[in-house]
């Protein structure tokens, strides 16, 4: 699911358990982060979402804002009961990191 509003923003980050992913469909690393977390979760079942960083940036900066973690692209971050657990961007996102994280 793309996430396109800032109330939905708000929502994920106010998850009890959520992965949000930002991602650029300009970009060739982001376009191999994206198909890790596409794989990743039809093997996990989890609250889960995306942004354009590029069609919406605006909500990509409120992220940042939010939670303190600097702004990358690609990026995936975990959030569980309204913090950020663990982020990570471009090559260091694979379904293993992805797993590893969720299992943490």
């Amino acid at each position: 699911m793309q996430i396109t509003t800032t109330d939905a923003v708000e929502s994920a980050l106010d998850s009890v358990s959520f992965l949000l992913f930002k991602h650029s469909l300009r970009c060739g690393v982001s376009d191999r982060a994206f198909a890790e977390y596409e794989a990743f979760l039809t093997e996990h079942e989890m609250e889960s979402a995306w942004i354009d960083v590029v069609a919406d940036r605006a909500l990509s900066k409120l992220v940042a804002e939010k939670t303190g973690v600097e702004h990358k692209s690609p990026q995936a971050l975990l959030i569980r009961r309204g913090k950020v657990t663990w982020h990570a961007s471009h090559f260091e996102i694979t379904g293993e990191a992805l797993a590893t994280a969720i299992e943490a």
